[in-house]
């Protein structure tokens, strides 16, 4: 029988190894067992409990405090789910009951980590915060994505480059907003003149892999919120004289090809981990060699080689989070190298460029669209003088817009460089509006933006 120590004011109630029934018509078959509503405070369950739901009804609300709850135990539906206090759901943490709506009154914590400790949640739909991007990022079953953020403010970083027709190279490094436009404003410094050279990177930093100069084969970057002088990244595996053009995702950067001096062009494909520091490493071969200056066209998938040697129209194209050969996805409208690139996640266009011999091609666009493969198609003109073709240009991109940026224009005689930046909306027919200036004429420079295509995200 249950055993009373005291009744009256301020009884204690204890029972010791007995059954008792409160409200009950019988003899009780629990330890405890009430009929009718039951209403406690400060109390403490231990043990393996279970609280369940009448068959056929959903609970209302459901709150979670501070306490440990296993709602894996639960059946059936919750209706609202209101969390209060501080919660914590770690990567191994699962809810599998129905929520219509969560409900969170102070905070909530994902997992967090670099990028390195990806490969220990890999389940779609999960999220985390990636330490080395500073964002947050999601799983979709085949690869991780960033989620697009307000910090990337469609700033182009320009890097070094050259004017003609001296032809002399410089050491700048600029900035200029695809999305205001205006003028080109300089920053700072590379560790070296260079040109020839290609551009890479992601919201964080702007990456420099350098062709022609006094310190060819180095890799070098920035931070794009601030630029200024340039920083020490590593150097090629493999001798790249002029460099073959590249890709890049919000984690790796590909660079294709190149021209190893005295001019023998290679089909070499090497990467960087952009967030960390150190050499690149073989990625694996283009189908054609690469001669130099291609464009910088990618998706968050897909990294693009385009025609660019020997002066073909062939494009290209690897997966970025892989390691692997080159795969051929169609043909450019006209065969040429030195021609400008840019992509938002969906379209990649193709400006300019030159042919030899023949010099220059028309100043004309064309587009593919990076999910398919096939042929480009037309994209209307630049504003090149005249149509005499333009070539050896910069070019960036948000995910709205794309700009070409200064290059050389074919006349008149000795090719002058060329200062201006035409900008088009990547949804359009290819209409060109010029929305700003270069400090001064100057092409065959290394480019990247913090928005490009390549950077992922909804």
């Amino acid at each position: 029988m249950a055993t009373i120590r005291r009744a009256g004011f301020g009884s204690v109630f204890e029972v010791e190894n007995e059954t008792v029934g409160i409200g009950t018509t019988g003899t009780a078959t629990n330890t405890l067992q009430v009929l009718g509503d039951i209403k406690s405070s400060d109390a403490t369950v231990i043990g393996l409990s279970t609280l369940t739901t009448y068959q056929g009804f959903v609970d209302k609300e459901a709150r979670f405090g501070k306490a440990l709850i296993d709602v894996e135990s639960q059946a059936g539906t919750f209706g609202e789910v209101v969390i209060e206090g501080d919660v914590t759901v770690s990567s191994a943490s699962t809810l599998t009951s129905s929520v219509n709506q969560l409900t969170l009154t102070d905070s909530f914590s994902v997992p967090t980590g670099n990028t390195d400790s990806r490969i220990h949640c890999q389940t779609a739909g999960s999220m985390r915060f990636n330490e080395d991007l500073g964002t947050l990022e999601f799983y979709t079953g085949d690869m991780w994505k960033t989620v697009n953020n307000t910090t990337a403010s469609g700033r182009a970083a320009l890097m070094g480059g050259s004017h003609n027709p001296a032809s002399s190279s410089i050491s700048d490094i600029s900035a200029f907003n695809i999305v205001v436009g205006g003028k080109e404003t300089v920053f700072g410094d590379m560790t070296g003149t260079q040109n020839a050279s290609t551009g890479l990177g992601n919201q964080i930093r702007g990456v420099i892999v350098k062709g022609i100069g006094s310190t060819p084969d180095a890799i070098e970057y920035v931070t794009m919120a601030s630029l200024g002088d340039s920083i020490t990244f590593g150097d090629l595996n493999t001798v790249a004289y002029r460099t073959g053009g590249g890709s890049s995702s919000s984690t790796r950067g590909v660079i294709f090809g190149g021209r190893g001096a005295p001019g023998n062009p290679h089909n070499s494909i090497q990467y960087i981990e952009l967030m960390t520091l150190g050499n690149a490493l073989d990625f694996g071969d283009t189908i054609v060699n690469q001669r130099g200056q291609g464009c910088n066209i990618g998706s968050p998938v897909r990294g693009f080689c385009v025609a660019n040697a020997p002066y073909g129209a062939g494009i290209e194209f690897i997966t970025i989070a892989s390691k692997g050969n080159s795969t051929d996805f169609g043909d450019n409208i006209y065969g040429g190298g030195y021609q400008a690139g840019c992509s938002n996640s969906v379209r990649g266009v193709i400006a300019g460029g030159y042919q030899f011999p023949g010099g220059f091609l028309a100043d004309q666009k064309s587009y593919i669209t990076m999910a398919s493969t096939g042929n480009a198609i037309e994209f209307g003109n630049l504003t090149a003088n005249g149509n005499d073709g333009l070539g050896y240009a910069y070019s960036a991109a948000t995910q709205v817009r794309g700009v070409v940026m200064g290059g050389m224009d074919s006349s008149p005689s000795p090719s002058p460089s060329r200062s201006t930046v035409d900008a088009f909306n990547f949804n359009s027919r290819g209409e060109v509006t010029v929305i700003g200036e270069l400090s001064e004429g100057k092409r065959d420079g290394a480019c990247n933006s913090d928005s490009h295509g390549g950077l992922g995200g909804y």
